[in-house]
């Protein structure tokens, strides 16, 4: 493949004007008018193209209505695709295969606000990538509250300004990203899909650099069980090790799992009950002791450095007893699910490319 020209850099006064695309991938949620109206007001050249992605389930929704509308004179620029609600990997393909022309494809989830100067800072961003780089990340911002200590779900989510090659703000090249295969479909949540493609990106010989472009990710209102949703993506942990190998927390710099604890507490839990039906009262007290003391230590690193409001440290015991064994459930599925995945690149070349190669 012939790597693209190096833009922007003065060597080449020759070379055509930087086109850049956005896609969004969507469920419709609320957060969905104030990322499109912080992207239709940042200061700048705006994208050639915004490729809204429709990833809400069931039949025809209908339009987006109001978001659309805060777009302004970025509305004509703007394409709307039906992804049919399979997880953030197939939407982004989906936006992919909607952009047209433009050589660099911005990822945006739809919860994030870009900054007032983004446009601006996103064009210098890209013009200032080496021939080599494939891959320009933004710098995530979390605005957390004052006056008092951040909850768990707000703790998880100010991860996101330290985390590496994360979709929230992400550009790649257009034609690097159709080269790898776009991203890998058997990611079903929204954990690991943009990792994977950052690593088979760096394996094709491309390089990812940090940007200056500022993206704000305020913190949305959270669930009480959203904890304990998060761990599906314990399958996504499986199938990153079936491609990446067990190391691939280090190759990523990534935070490791607490899945060995957590399949330690469930054998304790399950021993517990298994010793007990069979009449053996005293292993069977022992370990229940080790499953109480593994779900207490968990239990209080969470609540240690939170408000602990009753209702926080409330959501953080009862979750704290379920994640384990849904941990465990999850990654064991996953293992089962995956045992025989190939990579990426094998199975779009052996039934169709998930994204356009040309």
């Amino acid at each position: 493949m012939t790597r693209p020209s190096r833009v922007g850099d003065g060597t080449d006064t020759t070379a055509p004007p930087l086109s850049y695309a956005v896609v969004v991938p969507t469920r419709l949620r609320d957060t969905l008018a104030d990322c499109l109206g912080a992207l239709a007001a940042a200061t700048g050249a705006p994208p050639d193209e915004i490729v809204l992605v429709d990833d809400r389930r069931g039949p025809d929704h209908g339009d987006l209505g109001h978001p659309l509308d805060v777009l302004g004179d970025l509305r004509a620029r703007t394409t709307v695709v039906r992804s049919g609600g399979h997880g953030p990997a197939v939407a982004r393909n989906a936006g992919l295969r909607g952009v047209r022309t433009a050589d660099w494809v911005v990822f945006l989830d739809d919860d994030v606000q870009v900054g007032p100067h983004w446009c601006e800072q996103v064009v210098r961003d890209l013009a200032e990538a080496p021939s080599t780089t494939a891959g320009v990340q933004g710098v995530i911002t979390v605005p957390l509250p004052g006056g008092r200590r951040p909850t768990d779900c707000e703790r998880r989510t100010a991860g996101l300004a330290t985390a590496r090659w994360i979709t929230s703000d992400m550009a790649y090249r257009a034609d690097v990203l159709r080269e790898v295969g776009g991203f890998d479909e058997r990611f079903r949540h929204a954990q690991h899909e943009d990792t994977d493609l950052a690593l088979r990106v760096l394996d094709a010989g491309w390089g990812i650099r940090r940007g200056r472009r500022t993206t704000r990710h305020p913190v949305r209102p959270a669930d009480r069980w959203d904890s304990l949703h998060d761990e599906r993506g314990n399958a996504d942990d499986a199938l990153m090790v079936r491609l990446h190998g067990p190391d691939w927390w280090y190759k990523t710099a990534s935070p490791r799992g607490r899945i060995r604890a957590h399949a330690a507490v469930t054998s304790a839990g399950v021993a517990a009950c298994a010793l007990l039906a069979a009449r053996r009262p005293a292993a069977a007290g022992l370990a229940a002791g080790a499953w109480t003391l593994g779900t207490a230590r968990f239990a209080w690193k969470r609540i240690a450095p939170g408000p602990r409001t009753r209702y926080e440290v409330d959501t953080m015991l009862v979750t704290s007893v379920l994640i384990p064994p849904a941990a465990v459930c999850h990654r064991l599925g996953g293992l089962w699910r995956h045992r025989t995945a190939r990579p990426w690149r094998e199975v779009t070349r052996s039934s169709g490319p998930a994204v356009p190669t040309n």
